[in-house]
């Protein structure tokens, strides 16, 4: 039997280019992981990543290993059994929590990036705690200043705000490397705090965490200890936490 014509492979162009002619995706800079839901996705281009834009990476995985430990709230948001006190438990019914336009005399951060990240913590936060009655996410300063802060909040009436505080400092402080958590002034809005130093990326944090029967939250500072936080914290606080 006669064979069959053979066809001549098509002519592959000099180079590793696929056919086609379209280039492989690029592979994410600085070892920064795509995450899904868009959270943290890294569209940079192949080569050498800006030095902005791997800070932005860096702040994405920060953000992400907070949404990781949202406790904030989580089951325990519950309604209070009846020998709670009435009027506690209408106060913290009652108790909102919102991103406002500036902290501390920081405006809040409109660069794109930063701002869907804050976006997405949001909409994470609401998928993720249950029976919340209002949330806030959002970035604060000047990221080329290194002055840079990130809130995360939720509202809702809490059955034990001083566990919700534990679990909150427990996973905070296995996510970002967080140490020597200490309780420090609530504040006039009462329930307890915490704040420590932590680190993650490489880069130096102060965290403080707060916890009542009306809302839990956090606040994380960039590039600054604990301590230069702490100055700032009730301040900052009562900014974003509102009763009535």
């Amino acid at each position: 039997m006669s064979q069959p014509p053979t066809t001549p492979p098509a002519h592959q162009p000099d180079g590793d280019a696929p056919q086609g002619g379209y280039p492989p995706p690029p592979a994410p800079q600085g070892g920064f992981p795509q995450q899904p839901d868009g959270v943290g996705a890294t569209p940079y281009a192949a080569g050498p990543a800006p030095a902005k834009k791997r800070s932005v990476g860096k702040i994405v995985l920060i953000v992400l290993a907070v949404l990781l430990v949202l406790c904030l709230g989580g089951a325990a948001i519950a309604a209070f059994a009846l020998k709670d006190d009435v009027k506690e438990a209408v106060d913290a019914a009652n108790t909102t929590v919102s991103a406002p336009a500036t902290l501390a005399g920081r405006p809040q951060v409109t660069e794109p990036g930063l701002k869907a990240v804050a976006d997405s913590l949001v909409t994470e936060m609401k998928k993720s705690v249950q029976n919340e009655t209002s949330t806030a996410g959002a970035f604060y300063g000047d990221p080329a200043k290194r002055d840079l802060l990130m809130i995360a909040a939720a509202s809702g009436v809490m059955v034990d705000p001083k566990k919700e505080l534990d679990d909150a400092v427990n996973g905070i402080s296995s996510q970002l490397n967080v140490t020597n958590m200490a309780a420090v002034d609530a504040g006039p809005l009462g329930g307890d705090a915490k704040c420590g130093d932590g680190k993650s990326e490489g880069v130096p944090l102060g965290v403080c965490i707060w916890a009542d029967r009306g809302s839990v939250g956090l606040i994380v500072q960039y590039y600054k200890s604990a301590a230069e936080l702490k100055s700032e914290f009730v301040t900052m606080r009562g900014q974003i936490e509102k009763k009535g």
